[in-house]
């Protein structure tokens, strides 16, 4: 099945029909992309409801506008924007994400991120680096003998849940509960999620902030060397978060701090093997790594879409919008604009073309995107390095969601 026959298009109108519960959609997503930027880069798709952007240009400009905003409801009420009501069966995670990171704007935005943001500048997380080599090898010690592994439970699920607990001060023994957790909660910002979902993610909220409550209560009594007591006592302008305020902080930079990283460390290895180029020559040296490091995740993005509301009546593209529309900025497919990157679908590691944007850009840049970076960077050369012979045991399994892309299994052997 070719993309353009999963698409039905309106050019007049630059209407789309696309059904993200087609396996031949979310398996290749970038077939899809290239087949919009050829026919229509800004878009209405119809399922959905609203408009997306897939230029480059656009998406870069749109992350930046502060006409466009993650929150509405600062600036004006339910009633006068016509929003429905919250769900009663997702008050739990509706808590959990009141004080996200992710989801507010300024001034609320500027206290909490300066406040975390210490621990994420890139001169902190270097000094994880010897901390993230020496996992990374005692992994691969586990089923090196083996001659076979799925990668993503041996491996990629269990790096940067590790660090990123370690880095807030979550035993290390939580991680197989912090990834239930985040599985379920992360469904409710899937496309076509379901009333299941929305329960599963709402329990997967309680049972996660009930936990992270009483985590908090320990560092106030006792405070450590880690983020959370850090973000417990210190003050900014006078002012202590506050217990929902660092729930919500907690619960995101979990969340934020392993889910995707496990998603690209798979999507990495994935492009790789499916490559023509030599591991050995990729990772020749750290400057090669990186290079090799920005081009998956430029073709391999573990997150597509990033929303945002309209917070005054503008015009983009020809296009106008009210105060409270959403619009959608699709990253991955901006990651691919021919008119940015030769050959976008290709992979080049050689390339010296734009940044990719699968981190985002503006206030929301992903504020762990120093740390996921250093984690593929020492991972994947010496995953290579300690296994020449990696090669694919089977297909990869493609998760069935969108707008996250990722593996469900990674079988390798050598």
């Amino acid at each position: 099945m070719t993309a353009s026959s999963l698409l039905t298009v309106d050019h007049g109108a630059r209407q789309v029909s696309l059904d993200v519960r087609d396996p031949a959609f979310y398996r290749d997503p970038n077939q899809v992309y290239a087949a919009l930027h050829a026919v229509t880069p800004t878009f209405y798709w119809k399922e959905q409801k609203q408009w997306y952007f897939t230029g480059y240009d656009h998406v870069n400009a749109l992350l930046r506008d502060r006409r466009f905003g993650r929150q509405i409801l600062h600036i004006a009420s339910r009633e006068q924007l016509g929003m429905p009501a919250p769900l009663p069966h997702t008050r739990h995670f509706d808590a959990a994400e009141a004080w996200s990171l992710l989801e507010l704007e300024p001034p609320e935005h500027t206290r909490l991120r300066t406040l975390v943001n210490r621990a994420f500048v890139s001169r902190h997380i270097e000094k994880m680096k010897p901390e993230i080599t020496e996992l990374t090898h005692q992994l691969i010690d586990r089923f090196e003998k083996d001659g076979k592994t799925e990668l993503l439970s041996s491996f990629a699920d269990i790096i940067p849940v590790t660090m990123i607990a370690r880095m807030i001060g979550i035993p290390e023994e939580m991680g197989p509960q912090l990834l239930k957790w985040s599985h379920a909660y992360v469904r409710m910002y899937m496309f076509a999620r379901t009333e299941d979902d929305e329960y599963a993610a709402d329990r997967a909220a309680e049972e996660f902030s009930d936990y992270i409550r009483s985590i908090i209560a320990e560092r106030r009594a006792n405070p450590r060397d880690d983020l959370l007591s850090h973000m417990v006592h210190t003050e900014h302008k006078g002012q202590y978060l506050t217990e929902e305020e660092l729930i919500s902080t907690a619960i995101v930079l979990l969340n934020a701090g392993h889910e995707a990283t496990v998603h690209q460390i798979g999507n990495s290895v994935r492009t790789i093997l499916g490559s023509d180029h030599s591991p050995q020559a990729l990772f020749r040296d750290a400057a090669a790594t990186e290079r090799t490091v920005e081009e998956c995740l430029r073709i391999g993005a573990p997150v597509h879409i990033f929303e945002r509301y309209a917070l005054e009546n503008v015009e983009v593209d020809g296009i106008p919008f009210q105060r409270g529309d959403k619009v959608g900025l699709i990253l991955a497919a901006a990651n691919l604009d021919p008119k940015k990157f030769t050959d976008p679908l290709v992979f080049k590691p050689e390339r010296n073309e734009a940044p990719n944007l699968s981190f985002g850009a503006g206030i929301h840049f992903c504020i762990g995107a120093p740390l996921a970076r250093l984690e593929l960077n020492i991972a994947l050369p010496i995953l290579f390095e300690r296994l020449p012979g990696l090669k694919l045991a089977s297909e990869p399994v493609v998760k069935d969601v969108y707008h996250f892309h990722g593996l469900e299994r990674l079988d390798l052997e050598w």
